[in-house]
């Protein structure tokens, strides 16, 4: 298949697009370089350079390589700092979404799959989460992969466009020690506490000790980038069956003092950590229910270890301590 990858040189896209191109997809990344990174681009790959901000170049794509299917991961992600400036998320992710919807309907392409979010929940009714679990978003952001899926069931109905929107929880891991997690800022827990072990931070902070949990602090559901690559791969092949939406998850979740005490473990580092203050809008749970996908797509998560997780984590850190080569060379703060 002929896809089109947006933002396919960032953490979760690029992983997505090496499994493309192992099996035998002919691949072209659409990606402004403002978060991606050039070397996490697979080789075989055609490699856009340009935003999606930019209708002119996406009809150039499109028209160019004809793609017969997109998956869209290309977004402002960080939830605080949507909060912050809400419009910076809802005006990038709607208008620029909706440029890229626009220019598919113009140049026929029927399947897209969006990078979803479980942050359309909010705070959820229920655990775990599964797809029934009312829709409440808990950001701008989380607001910004709402509107785009109803976007999409428009697309669908009017266009015949058939989608899936994969609602994930905490993507981690590596694909391999040459294609990992390199963001800046880092917001992640896991490769935060990694930067710690590596001498890049004194000590990694927990967001509240007095949570609903047995150790006191929040559980979250974490899903290695190979397994979510595999379900939006699934879910690409499964369009000719209609539209469809799915949870991603491991079914349990890991505590941040559980996260801790296996990186120190897989590493051997001290990693000191200090109690900080709640985050607001921080549920003590989120657990994702995949029952749905595992049911309709044969998919199952294959890295459900912590300590394998971070093992596959760690073994990226240590080869490219400071990024791919494109970062500045000064350590975080």
């Amino acid at each position: 298949m002929r896809v089109l990858v947006t933002g396919g040189a960032g953490y979760i896209g690029s992983a997505v697009v090496h499994q493309l191109v192992a099996g035998g997809d002919e691949v072209v990344v659409f990606d402004d370089l403002s978060q991606g990174h050039r070397a996490a681009v697979h080789p075989q790959a055609t490699l856009v350079v340009a935003g999606l901000d930019d209708r002119g170049a996406i009809d150039q794509a499109m028209a160019e390589h004809r793609p017969e299917g997109i998956l869209h991961f290309a977004s402002h992600t960080l939830v605080g700092e949507s909060m912050e400036h809400p419009f910076r998320h809802l005006g990038n992710n709607v208008r620029n979404g909706l440029n890229l919807l626009e220019s598919a309907v113009e140049h026929g392409v029927g399947r897209f799959i969006l990078s979803s979010t479980a942050n359309l929940f909010g705070l959820p009714d229920r655990d775990p989460i599964d797809e029934g679990t009312s829709i409440s978003p808990g950001s701008p952001y989380g607001e910004s992969k709402f509107i785009l899926e109803r976007m999409l069931h428009w697309m669908d109905d009017r266009f015949g466009m058939r989608y899936a929107a994969l609602r994930y929880f905490n993507a981690c891991g590596a694909l391999s020690p040459e294609l990992g997690e390199d963001h800046d800022p880092e917001t992640h827990l896991i490769p935060i506490v990694l930067q710690v072990a590596l001498g890049q931070r004194e000590r990694v902070t927990i967001f509240g000790e007095d949570y609903e949990t047995p150790d006191g602090t929040c559980i979250r559901d974490y899903i290695h980038v190979e397994d979510l690559a595999d379900a939006h791969i699934r879910a690409l092949r499964a369009l000719d069956e209609g539209s469809r939406t799915y949870n991603l998850g491991i079914g349990h979740g890991f505590s941040v003092r559980q996260v801790i005490e296996a990186a120190r473990d897989v590493t051997g580092h001290a990693i000191p950590a200090v109690a900080g203050p709640r985050r607001p809008g921080d549920p003590a749970r989120l657990i994702a229910a995949s029952d749905r996908i595992q049911r309709e797509l044969g998919w199952k998560p294959k890295w459900t270890d912590l300590h394998a997780i971070i093992e596959s984590a760690w073994a990226w850190h240590r080869t490219h301590p400071r990024g791919y080569d494109d970062r500045a060379a000064a350590p975080a703060s």
